[in-house]
């Protein structure tokens, strides 16, 4: 079989991908400290020059902040885009890194041999499993499975500020292919490779009460003056019933219900809850009752307060009744909850239970809403597969308690719908000191490209 030929060339020429990684690992590409926009026009130039060797007609495309790499390159159907970001957080604190962050190496470890250095799983080495697996390809077949576009972000950990914008203005350019590759996720456990299909919607809020235009003496005026922060502690409070349900008015408007075919294979899974919340000293879930620990971190929506500030703070005591207090409130979103909605909701029943005396000020920071990537198109379905047969375990449809706003952009701006598949692990270090990539996770993750490539192209 063809197939069988690219994963024995993949085998073979895994020093040299690893050679190639390596190379991009060192390119100091930190998007969010401006005293490295050299190294990110470097990184996204490595890229360009990377992909010209497979013969796709490539380019750093310049935006406000820092390139965007874009090329194209086969033809046929189905058409593929395939989205990673060379770009990579911070690495302080250095103190705590075991070794130079950009100076990647191979590591033995308990659970075999890792890939250290900032970016190798975010997103680095996440990206260049497709690149390789493509190179795998072409190597073996002289041509490619398919028209395929590539878009490698130069700005992801710093917010994406000029995506939205890029992809708008090349909208008739990137609206082209049929379904967007995203390899920025990861596996469901060390054996078992994933599909995410839900992703949760962010919403931002924070808000300021206010009472007295100055601090007051609580010997004075306690008892007889308001206090921001008791308004306050009593609002973040009713936004809870004692089920663990959320009480903003129209909250769960768009809440979808899983299916049962979903349940039952998160049921298989077989998912340690208790062990889930015993790694961070906790023993008993504290979200909606009757709703499973996947349930609530995959598919159910939440309210947290994430910060309160107010009166006095310092060491020692200060009996004070503060002029203002305020709290810093995230809803993450599901299914086709509308964060404008529940954004006005919110700040209409802070208002209404204000008592006298009492005003509020609002300031809005993330909006973003759910993306659900339907598995009823055949295309999820041979990808499951395909993955499956390169682990040990079968491949699963999941969700993601967190946010990938690049699926939301791509479905509301191009059209597209996403197909998110990588090969992280819980323990990868992501954004932190010491950052890993197995390279069991590279290795499998390239020959798992290769399989989805030949079950996705084999049909058309």
């Amino acid at each position: 079989m063809s197939l069988d030929a690219v994963l024995a060339h993949i085998d073979e020429d895994l020093d040299n991908a690893v050679e190639r990684l390596f190379d991009l690992l060192r390119i100091p590409s930190i998007s969010t400290d401006p005293a490295y926009k050299a190294e990110c026009q470097s990184a996204a130039d490595w890229l360009v020059k990377d992909l010209e060797s497979l013969g796709v007609a490539a380019e750093a495309r310049p935006t406000p902040g820092h390139p965007m790499v874009i090329g194209h390159v086969g033809e046929g159907s189905p058409h593929l885009m395939f989205y990673g970001h060379y770009d990579v957080q911070p690495v302080d604190p250095l103190n705590l890194w075991n070794r130079e962050p950009f100076d990647p190496a191979i590591e033995e470890t308990p659970n075999g041999k890792v890939i250290r250095a900032r970016g190798a799983c975010d997103d680095k080495g996440q990206l260049m499993t497709f690149v390789e697996a493509f190179r795998a390809w072409r190597a073996v077949h002289g041509e490619w499975p398919c028209k395929i576009t590539f878009i490698f972000e130069g700005e992801e950990e710093s917010g994406s500020p000029s995506l939205v914008p890029f992809l708008e203005a090349n909208k008739d350019e990137l609206s082209q292919p049929d379904m967007a590759m995203i390899c920025d996720t990861g596996m469901f456990d060390r054996d078992t490779p994933a599909i995410t299909t839900m992703l949760r919607g962010l919403l931002g809020e924070e808000l300021t009460i206010k009472a007295a235009d100055k601090d007051l003496h609580s010997g004075f005026f306690g008892g007889a003056a308001q206090n921001p922060i008791r308004v306050l502690s009593k609002i973040i409070a009713s936004l809870h019933d004692d089920d663990g349900r959320i009480t903003v008015p129209g909250f769960y408007d768009g809440v979808p219900e899983l299916s049962e075919a979903q349940k039952a294979q998160w049921d298989n899974l077989g998912f340690d809850a208790t062990g889930f919340l015993a790694q961070v000293d906790l023993s008993e879930p504290a979200g909606e009752t009757g709703r499973s620990v996947l349930e609530m971190v995959w598919s159910r929506p939440t309210c947290e307060a994430n910060g309160i500030t107010g009166g006095y703070t310092g060491d020692g005591f200060k009996t004070v009744l503060p002029a203002e207090a305020s709290a810093k409130i995230s809803f993450r979103l599901v299914g086709s909850q509308d964060p404008m909605a529940i954004r006005e909701n919110f700040r209409k029943m802070v208002r209404d239970a204000l008592p006298a005396d009492c005003t509020v000020d609002f300031a809005d920071h993330s909006a973003s809403p759910a993306a659900v990537m339907s598995i009823d198109d055949p295309i999820f379905e041979d990808a499951r597969q395909a993955l499956t047969d390169e682990w040990p375990r079968e491949a699963a449809f999941i969700g993601c308690g967190g946010s990938i706003p690049i699926a939301g952009d791509f479905q509301e701006i191009l059209g597209l719908p996403s197909m998110l598949i990588g090969f992280g692990l819980d323990d990868d270090a992501l954004h932190s000191p010491n950052e890993k990539y197995d390279l069991r996770s590279f290795r499998k993750g390239i020959r798992s490209w290769a399989r989805v490539l030949d079950a996705v192209t084999r049909k058309s």
